[in-house]
């Protein structure tokens, strides 16, 4: 599959059926993310794998209404960054989120995106703390967000390329806006 179509066929899922995703799937996703773009090479960015039901159970309350999918999740990646390391940190991760949604959507993996970052829980608690406390990472390691990973209840249809068409109309200048 072109990489286009790839781009037009990656749709978020937030419903699993709750069959097991293979580890090559796995550790196919976390190589695209680790194969990621990043400013001066820095890589400031780390993984946390979650494969434990009862934990992923926990971090579906580490955003006010928007990660429930966790709890149907076979798995999920939590991008962390060294914010010292890199200026450019925030970008370098989502390069990385990209990367690795567009992977699994290639491997029939559905994905979801939940930012972290200057995100809260229910109880006005920031993200980044609840998922620091649950997962014991160290406070110079600063939350991107997480991807959530099962095998997907239902697929979207890609996107159009009359979509495509019209965003280019609308939202590409040449030479000067």
């Amino acid at each position: 599959m072109k990489l286009l179509e790839i781009m037009r066929n990656r749709r978020s899922v937030r419903k699993y059926t709750g069959e097991s995703i293979a580890d090559e799937k796995i550790e196919e996703i976390l190589r695209a993310g680790l194969l990621s773009v990043s400013g001066r090479a820095f890589r400031p960015w780390e993984f946390i794998v979650v494969r434990d039901k009862e934990t992923l159970g926990k971090m579906a309350s580490c955003r006010d209404g928007a990660a429930n999918m966790l709890k149907g999740a076979d798995a999920a990646i939590v991008v962390i960054a060294d914010a010292d390391k890199s200026d450019v940190w925030i970008e370098d991760c989502s390069v990385v989120m990209s990367n690795m949604h567009l992977m699994a959507d290639s491997l029939g993996v559905g994905s979801c995106w939940i930012q972290g970052r200057m995100r809260v829980t229910g109880a006005g608690e920031s993200t980044e703390d609840y998922l620091r406390g649950l997962l014991g990472f160290p406070r110079n390691m600063k939350l991107e967000a997480t991807l959530s990973l099962g095998m997907p209840e239902t697929h979207a249809p890609a996107y159009g390329m009359d979509l495509l068409d019209s965003l280019a109309k609308e939202k590409v200048h040449w030479e000067r806006y």
